[in-house]
């Protein structure tokens, strides 16, 4: 069973931003610098681009790595 774009797209977000939460927050065991928090300012500017243009940069990797297409709310252009 072949994951879709869709799906690869929220994982890869949401693992960005988990990532970014867990360098960049103070409290974090992990901590390194307050600017990782800039990732999860860019993760959800792109969230909120791509929901206004269909148009998601992470769509053509997804795709090479043998995601399917069919149910992805990215459009390839």
């Amino acid at each position: 069973m072949t994951m879709s774009v869709e799906s690869g797209i929220r994982i890869l977000a949401g693992i960005m931003v988990l990532v970014s939460l867990a360098l960049g927050v103070e409290a974090s065991p992990v901590f390194i610098s307050k600017h990782w928090l800039w990732l999860t300012a860019f993760v959800g500017a792109n969230l909120v681009q791509s929901g206004f243009t269909g148009f998601c940069p992470p769509t053509y990797v997804l795709k090479r790595l043998g995601f399917r297409e069919e149910g992805s709310a990215c459009r390839v252009r």
